[in-house]
């Protein structure tokens, strides 16, 4: 759809990048840490002050116990998962991923030898199945994928209930977490996100992952980070060592300097609440529907009022047609999906909003 997109010159609604650039208080540190002596390697697991700052702010934020032991700096998010899914996950291995998923899991389980186990989430509100999840359990089930607020859907799938479900299921078991919990801070209203970290039984079996290139809006600086207990940050290491080793060290500087001294949880969630209710007041006359979105900068967009294509096929004509881009749903499933719905993305400008609502709702 990228390459559409850029071949028609469309309103972008699509890809999940923010239209903006990261604060400028943070680009004048990294201008001031690039003109320092600093430019060699940082250690394996990551820049210790930076990595105690993490453990700190999370420690606070979810109220739990953390040491910079428990934390490695990634080449992104997407580095994250796919080493401690490729650190972990053996051949012959059944790893289950709650569907709709972002698209970077399957490919690791698969590089690994694993075998994806898709469990769908149900309904027009995408909640969770859990006698589908307890009847995909079987004695080959290594890990179990999971992503709150969610990526496509916006959905906030975490909440006390859901961990009470989730011990239940892994109990007396060796099956390993893996939570993706990169737009932590983008929640609305009431809605708040449940970390994992929050629970010690879970997070004591769990890689939990997250995003400066979404929590920083810089998502070319390519730079997350993983936390995980000890015994399986040995096994992570074994594997980031030789295919990252460390990540852009006056980067790590400048991010350190930025979160001890500038940056604040709000300011997230605030920059795009306002353009989550600009999509929504711009939608609210379409014929489409806007299934909403509680977290996340993604939401939902069913089209069955409007046409009876496969999404693919319309996401297509949107773009050829109307000059608008949009992402089907149906590749974020293992198995596709025969559901009439889009993925819009609101971290965009202004203008980008309004424009790709108004030819939405002229549909």
């Amino acid at each position: 759809m990228a390459q559409l997109s850029a071949q028609h010159e469309t309103v972008n609604l699509g890809q999940g990048f923010p239209e903006r650039n990261p604060d400028p208080r943070l680009l004048a540190l990294v201008e001031e840490t690039m003109q320092s002596d600093r430019h060699q390697y940082a250690s394996m697991a990551g820049l210790p002050k930076l990595r105690a700052i993490i453990a700190d702010q999370l420690a606070r934020r979810y109220d739990t116990d953390l040491s910079i032991d428990d934390v490695t700096i990634c080449t992104g998010a997407t580095q994250g998962l796919y080493t401690a899914i490729t650190a972990t996950v053996h051949p012959g291995d059944e790893v289950i991923i709650i569907e709709p998923a972002y698209d970077s899991y399957a490919p690791a389980v698969r590089s690994s030898g694993g075998k994806v186990i898709p469990v769908p989430l149900h309904g027009h509100d995408f909640s969770m199945d859990w006698d589908a999840l307890r009847s995909a359990i079987t004695s080959r089930t290594r890990m179990i994928v999971m992503n709150s607020p969610h990526n496509p859907t916006g959905k906030i799938l975490y909440s006390p209930e859901f961990f009470r479900h989730l011990r239940d299921i892994v109990k007396d078991t060796d099956i390993l977490l893996l939570s993706d919990e990169v737009y932590e801070l983008m929640t609305y209203e009431d809605a708040k996100h449940l970390s994992i970290l929050s629970d010690p039984e879970l997070s004591s079996r769990a890689y939990v992952v997250y995003s400066y290139g979404k929590s920083l809006h810089c998502t070319g600086w390519k730079m997350g980070y993983v936390i995980a207990p000890p015994v399986l940050m040995t096994e992570f290491h074994k594997l980031h060592q030789y295919v990252v080793f460390s990540v852009n060290h006056p980067l790590q500087r400048a991010v350190a300097h930025y979160l001890e001294t500038d940056f604040e949880d709000r300011s997230v969630a605030d920059a795009f609440a306002r353009k989550r209710s600009l999509l929504t007041d711009s939608l609210a006359g379409a014929r489409c529907t806007w299934l909403g979105s509680e977290g996340s900068y993604f939401g939902v967009l069913d089209y069955s009022a409007v046409s009876d294509m496969d999404d693919v096929a319309f996401a297509k004509m949107l773009v050829r047609d109307h000059g608008v881009t949009t992402i089907p749903l149906s590749p974020f499933y293992t198995q596709g999906s025969s559901r009439k719905h889009l993925r819009l993305c609101y971290a965009k400008a202004d203008e980008t909003i309004t424009a790709g609502a108004a030819i939405l709702s002229a549909l």
